[in-house]
């Protein structure tokens, strides 16, 4: 089993990026294109397609909404599905409609993971519940553009990014060695 399957900095991580995922649906509603939400050093983020530009309001708003979701002590459930499941699943979603067709062509497994009532195209490992999440270890942090694919012949998205740590103070140690940083740069 490979280390991010067993490390719960990972799972909590990842399970942050479905929690992102689910507090945008809420938050800009239907018209949201996924692409993908991975676990990066001390954190995730994750791509869409939104329906508008997002403001700097937004972030403290989703913010807000990925806390409330993870005091629901909501669980994660994993199922396997076949290609046409989940073609069906994710019909409106041509990120993930792509996603599909290339795990589909290389004969791997395709999995949703859902938590509350957010479904996502995922392969895992997640927190077993959202309880398992510390809300005061979790901040969103910005946003950048980011080609689908990395390919600036596809669409550009906006990616946003979050730290997450198991600990208030691991965040707010995190943060205060980013802002020493800043400050060093631009001396």
């Amino acid at each position: 089993m490979s280390q991010e399957k067993t490390d719960p900095l990972y799972a909590l991580r990842h399970s942050c990026a479905h929690l992102l995922a689910w507090a945008v649906l809420d938050y800009f509603g239907s018209k949201v294109k996924f692409a993908i939400g991975p676990v990066i050093e001390n954190g995730f983020y994750y791509d869409f397609n939104l329906p508008r530009e997002i403001k700097p309001e937004d972030l403290p708003a989703l913010e807000k909404l990925m806390k409330e979701k993870i005091r629901g002590h909501h669980a994660f459930r994993g199922e396997q599905v076949t290609p046409d499941e989940a073609r069906r699943r994710s019909a409106d979603q041509p990120y993930k409609l792509e996603l599909i067709h290339d795990l589909a062509e290389e004969k791997s497994p395709i999995s949703y993971y859902t938590v509350g009532d957010f479904a996502d195209l995922c392969r895992g490992h997640h927190t077993e519940n959202t309880q398992e999440i510390n809300p005061e270890g979790i901040k969103l942090t910005h946003t950048a553009g980011a080609y689908w694919r990395g390919s600036e012949n596809n669409p550009m998205l906006t990616r946003i990014y979050g730290l997450a740590f198991d600990t208030k103070e691991k965040l707010e140690t995190h943060l205060r060695l980013l802002e020493e940083a800043r400050k060093r740069d631009h001396r």
